[in-house]
């Protein structure tokens, strides 16, 4: 079973290396309660630990995260980040799903002209897809 769900990759992540609060933004690939990954356009050393923020959900998801992987692309890297703090893992499984209901929310919209309020979206989207949501075990702590 995937340890990243497939995201639409329209939603905006910044990430921060060494805690120098200079954020520079990508776009979030997949996201899961393991870990996440993001397009970049530079290669990440494995191991190490970004600081990530999702500026679009409110309140501001902040979490540190370590790089487990970074594969070269045509014309770029995706970077793979595993999130080990249990709690931190679970405020990635909140946003995951509301990241995953605003995507459901524009696509309704577009494809059939319906605008929802973020509880009509979030009620569709839930008894639509959360049963496919997988459990994921947390990894050690970073």
């Amino acid at each position: 079973m995937r340890r990243y769900i497939r995201h639409p990759s329209d939603i905006p992540i910044e990430f921060d290396l060494e805690d120098s609060k200079r954020w520079k933004t990508e776009r979030l690939k997949d996201i899961g309660v393991g870990g996440l990954s993001f397009s970049c356009d530079r290669t990440i050393e494995i191991g190490s630990c970004l600081h990530i923020r999702i500026p679009t959900v409110d309140p501001s998801f902040e979490v540190l995260a370590r790089v487990v992987w970074c594969t070269r692309r045509k014309s770029d890297f995706e970077i793979g980040l595993e999130i080990s703090d249990s709690e931190q893992a679970f405020r990635t499984r909140m946003v995951e799903q509301i990241c995953h209901i605003e995507h459901y929310k524009r696509e309704v919209w577009e494809q059939e002209g319906r605008q929802l309020s973020g509880k009509e979206a979030a009620a569709e989207w839930i008894s639509k897809f959360a049963a496919e949501f997988p459990t994921v075990e947390v990894a050690e702590s970073i």
